[in-house]
């Protein structure tokens, strides 16, 4: 069992092709013997984004703190603190922070997708 603040956990920079002040956090991995899912929290920068992208597995997201746009469905859409989001797997999805405070999500995926 783990118990733990996530801001304990490492903020590292994310270096994707197309990404701008996006950083994140593993708070539950592999090294914490979890075998089904993984648990990252991402900031995101004042005026900054990831890149516009898709892969196959699904994510679920909790946006704990911030407003930003998110790409969905080939537009943009305004989300903000508290509104949950479903990516399905292989769906093209981004964000781009558009207020005056970092923007903070939680991002939950399958163990077969990337830590962080």
């Amino acid at each position: 069992m783990k118990i733990a603040h996530y801001t304990e956990s490492e903020l590292m920079p994310v270096g994707r092709e197309g990404a701008k002040g996006f950083a994140g956090r593993l708070v539950i991995g592999s090294r914490d013997g979890a075998k089904n899912f993984y648990m990252r929290f991402f900031e995101i920068a004042v005026n900054g984004y990831t890149p516009v992208h898709r892969h196959e597995w699904e994510h679920e997201i909790i946006i704990f703190s911030g407003k930003a746009d998110f790409f969905n469905a080939g537009k943009w859409v305004p989300v903000s603190q508290g509104d949950t989001l479903f990516v399905p797997g292989s769906e093209e999805h981004g964000f781009k922070n558009t207020g005056d405070a970092p923007m903070v999500f939680a991002c939950m995926v399958p163990s077969s997708a990337p830590e962080i």
